[in-house]
C-alpha cells in the first residue's frame, strides 16, 4: 500500500496554485443583457444610431416648421451702407476699399461701425470687392450682414403665454417685399404683439432691407419661419387660437369683431393676390377694413397696422 501511495503521490507537480478569484468572478455573470439598441453590431443598434444621426440639428417635436438661418447678405455702396450702419442693421464685417476717396459718407461708415464695437473692418483691393458683389457698383464700400435665425411659429404663442398675455400675431401670405415685412415688424411691436410668421419660400425674409424698414423694432420682435403656412395656422386652431383674415369681400367689419379680443393670428395676404384660397379656408373669420375715400386695397404694413391696433384698443 505504502507503494501504491508513494506512486499516486508522485504524480504532483509540486503545490497547488491558486486561481485568484478568476474562477469566482467567472460563475458571477455579466450580469442583465443590455437591449438589443444598446448592443453594438446589432441590428436595432445600427438602426438607433442612424435615427439619432438623422435627428441631429433637426428638433422633431416642432410642428410649424423649422428654425433655420437665412444667409448672409451684402449691403452695396456708400450711401446704403452708411444708411445701414445709422438704422441699426446688425453687421459682421465692414470691407474698405484700399485707396478710396475718402469723402464724408466713407469717413461716417468707419465712424459708426468702430463706435457700435463687433463690427471688423477689412481693407480689401478692388478687384476682391468686384468678386464679392459680382460685379456691382459697391463705390468701394460692402457692409456684410450675418443670417437672421428664425424662430419656430409655436415659439411666438408660447412666449405670449408665459407672459400671462393672449397671443397677438401676423401672419403674412404671399408677401415678397421685404420693406413690408418690416412696416408690419414695427406696427406689431408698437401695438404690442409678439412676433411675425412668414412662409419658408416665396416671400419676403428678414433682409437688411426689412430691418431698416423696422426702424429697430426687429430686434425685439421675433419672425418666424413655417415651411407650411397653412399647416401653422391649423395648429394654432388647434391650440385655441383664433384665425382672423383680412379680405377685401370679408364677413365682418374689422371694429365688430370680438374676436381680437382673446388670443388670435391676424393673416395679411399681398396687396395684389390678398390672401391665398387654402389660407383663405383656414381662417375662421374673415374681415374687411372699411375706406369711405374709394381705394380699393391697402399695403400689408398699413393693413396690418390698422388691424393691430383695433385689436390693442380692445385689450387695454
Amino acid at each position: 500500500m505504502a507503494a501504491n501511495n508513494n506512486r499516486r503521490m508522485s504524480g504532483k507537480k509540486g503545490a497547488q496554485v491558486g486561481s485568484g478569484g478568476q474562477r469566482r468572478k467567472g460563475l458571477e455573470g455579466r450580469g442583465p443583457t443590455p437591449p438589443a439598441e444598446m448592443r453594438k453590431k446589432h441590428k436595432k443598434n445600427r438602426i438607433a444610431n442612424a435615427q439619432a444621426k438623422r435627428a441631429q440639428g433637426r428638433p422633431t417635436s416642432r410642428t410649424g416648421g423649422p428654425r433655420g438661418k437665412s444667409t448672409s447678405e451684402m449691403v452695396v455702396g456708400r450711401n446704403p451702407v452708411v444708411e445701414a450702419l445709422r438704422e441699426g442693421v446688425p453687421a459682421t464685417t465692414l470691407y474698405v476699399q484700399q485707396f478710396i476717396d475718402n469723402d464724408e459718407r466713407v469717413r461716417e461708415a468707419l465712424q459708426l461701425a468702430g463706435e457700435r464695437g463687433g463690427v471688423h473692418l477689412m481693407e480689401a483691393p478692388r478687384p476682391e470687392l468686384d468678386r464679392m458683389t459680382n460685379g456691382l457698383n459697391h463705390q468701394g464700400l460692402v457692409l456684410q450682414v450675418p443670417p437672421y435665425e428664425y424662430a419656430f411659429p409655436e415659439d411666438l404663442a408660447a412666449a405670449a403665454y408665459d407672459a400671462g398675455e393672449d397671443p397677438l400675431i401676423v401672419a403674412l401670405d404671399g408677401v415678397t417685399d421685404p420693406r413690408n415685412l418690416g412696416a408690419v415688424v414695427r406696427s406689431v411691436s408698437a401695438f404690442g404683439g409678439h412676433g411675425v410668421v412668414v412662409p419658408e419660400r416665396r416671400a419676403a425674409g428678414m433682409t437688411a432691407g426689412a430691418w431698416k424698414t423696422s426702424a429697430g423694432a426687429a430686434a425685439r420682435t421675433p419672425v418666424a419661419r413655417a415651411t407650411n403656412l397653412t399647416r401653422a395656422l391649423e395648429q394654432y386652431k388647434k391650440a385655441g387660437i383664433a384665425i382672423v383674415g383680412l379680405a377685401a369681400d370679408g364677413e365682418h367689419k374689422v371694429g365688430d369683431l370680438e374676436a381680437l379680443e382673446g388670443p388670435v393670428v391676424i393673416v395679411v395676404g399681398s396687396e395684389g393676390k390678398g390672401l391665398s384660397r387654402l389660407v383663405g379656408e383656414t381662417c375662421d373669420f374673415r374681415v374687411r377694413i372699411p375706406m369711405p375715400g374709394g381705394t380699393e386695397s391697402l399695403n400689408a404694413g398699413v393693413a396690418a397696422g390698422v388691424v393691430l391696433y383695433e385689436a390693442a384698443r380692445r385689450r387695454a
